[in-house]
């Protein structure tokens, strides 16, 4: 660790932050801890998520035309994905995940619990960003003793 430093939180940049803050709290669980307005010195909205279980953060971050951060969106620019856990949970239950995320509005990608034999799923969130949801295997599948 780098002088104590730690890492506070990811900042994602989003086209249009309702939708974001739908799909984040509605499909992932996530909830909003904080908003923000910096318009007024050319930033521009931003809501602060939080995980319930692993306690950490997420900021939505949308410019509007003008802002000093503004530029056009091009999905994956300097962020590759993010990723969620299920921890020990059978196949179903990440199957359950993959329909809640589809049905919360992200976008299929060939990488689905059927083509990765039900270890993980990968979908796109409204805005283009890769995110991937794995799991570990129960006892029954380890062949430990329950």
């Amino acid at each position: 660790m780098l002088w104590g430093m730690r890492l506070d939180y990811a900042g994602l940049r989003v086209k249009n932050l309702n939708r974001s803050v739908r799909f984040y709290t509605r499909a992932l669980g996530l909830r909003v801890v904080k908003r923000g307005d910096t318009r007024v010195w050319g930033g521009g909205l931003w809501v602060l998520l939080r995980d319930p279980n692993s306690r950490r953060l997420i900021e939505l971050n949308w410019y509007p035309k003008g802002s000093i951060f503004y530029a056009p969106y091009r999905p994956g620019d300097a962020l590759d994905h993010l990723d969620f856990s299920l921890g020990v949970a059978p196949r179903a239950a990440l199957e359950r995940v993959h329909r809640k995320l589809l049905k919360s509005g992200a976008k299929s990608t060939r990488w689905t619990p059927t083509t990765t034999e039900g270890w993980s799923t990968h979908v796109l969130d409204p805005n283009g960003i890769w995110i991937t949801v794995g799991r570990r295997p129960t006892r029954k599948e380890r062949g430990t003793p329950g």
